[in-house]
């Protein structure tokens, strides 16, 4: 359980702070609201207390600046200015000076507002110094306008409550390397051998073990998705990039391989565009390194090495089987590419976990959950380590 602050500032987004309140209690943390004088204009003290079971703060008591996470949604462009040059004229202003854990805000409010350079200069001025934000979102606004300026949803910000609150968690202090997407093997300056892979996988075990506390970093194949925040990124185009800055880097406690690096690629790429003709273009292609098989070879005691299997039906996973004896891993994730209802480029899939200990079924699910259950396994590895 953590202690978290949320601050509310004045704006008619401070409805949706009441919903982050109840989705943080009901996460089990001990949650305190903190609201400025304007706040409880738009919305009652009361109904934060009764939300989180506890009175809102008033004074700035020690408590406050002992919190695991300070979170202020909505963030108005006053309470912003106040944060950009230290100002502490309430209680909310006071804690986020006196405060010792990480901060996250969450903007909200008019377009015009947000887009002027004072707010934008004073946000660079939070951001140089830490501080974590979320939003605004692109939409509706109160004033019958449209544009940047909308509270991000609390079920949004609570995801990124819990990345923070991560620091503490069962992968605290461990170096977390992951591989997510599909890399391109040059044809010729435009052309390329490529996969469909999106990378939404990779990037949601990035995130998990961000959330679990681990130092990750991500290796991203041309991803079709963005990538966690608080994570460092480094792109990996093709497959020899990739061999590159992932070897660079195996001396990670867990390396996650979650990307679908090309097997072959061109043997002698066009250094320009090829033009169009009617005659046959034959392409030579030869095999890529095998990152994974370096890895498991390199594999010291105590790291978790983890690969991915994307193949077909029953023989595929015979394959991968195979493979945790073969590559020198300590845990292989097949997914059936074959089924168009999960794997490449969807939301969704469906995994065999292949330890020596034995197989487990993670039926169709989220690949959010699927990276979850990919992490319980890697946890359980650490501990047997």
């Amino acid at each position: 359980m953590a202690r978290v602050l949320v601050g509310v500032t004045g704006g008619i987004a401070a409805y949706k702070a009441c919903e982050l309140v109840r989705l943080l209690v009901k996460d089990g943390h001990d949650v305190t609201p903190v609201l400025t004088p304007d706040a409880e204009r738009f919305v009652a003290s009361h109904t934060f207390e009764a939300l989180a079971r506890k009175e809102a703060a008033r004074d700035l008591y020690p408590h406050l600046a002992d919190a695991d996470l300070l979170v202020i949604a909505p963030l108005s462009a006053n309470t912003l200015a106040k944060l950009a040059h230290g100002l502490a004229d309430n209680v909310l202003t006071q804690a986020a000076l006196a405060v010792r854990g990480p901060v996250l805000v969450a903007p909200a409010m008019n377009v015009r507002m947000w887009e002027h350079p004072a707010t934008q200069e004073n946000l660079r001025l939070l951001v140089d110094r830490g501080v974590h934000v979320i939003g605004p979102e692109e939409g509706e606004l109160a004033e019958g306008e449209h544009g940047p300026g909308r509270m991000s949803e609390p079920e949004a910000i609570l995801a990124r409550c819990l990345e923070l609150l991560g620091a503490d968690g069962p992968l605290r202090g461990k170096r977390v390397l992951v591989s997510a997407g599909g890399t391109r093997e040059p044809l010729d300056a435009v052309r390329f051998v490529g996969n469909r892979s999106s990378g939404k996988m990779g990037v949601a075990v990035a995130r998990e073990a961000r959330r679990r506390g681990g130092r990750v970093t991500l290796v991203a194949s041309n991803l079709a998705v963005q990538p966690p925040e608080d994570v460092e990124v480094v792109q990996a185009p093709s497959a020899a990039d990739l061999a590159r800055e992932v070897l660079a880097r195996d001396h990670a406690d867990v390396v996650v391989m979650a990307a679908a690096v090309a097997d072959y690629r061109p043997t002698e790429p066009a250094s320009g565009k090829r033009q169009k003709g009617a005659e046959k273009w034959t392409v030579d292609l030869e095999p890529t390194k095998d990152v994974l098989a370096v890895l498991g070879r390199r594999r010291r005691n105590g790291q978790v090495l983890v690969g991915f299997a994307a193949d077909e039906g029953e023989e595929g996973l015979l394959r991968a089987r195979a493979k945790l004896a073969n590559k020198g891993g300590n845990l292989f994730v097949y997914n059936d590419v074959s089924r168009s209802d999960i794997g490449f480029e969807s939301d969704w899939n469906e995994v065999v976990l292949i330890t020596q200990a034995g197989e487990r079924v993670v039926s169709r699910r989220s690949k959010e959950d699927c990276a979850v259950a990919i992490l319980d396994e890697v946890e359980a590895l650490l501990r047997g380590a």
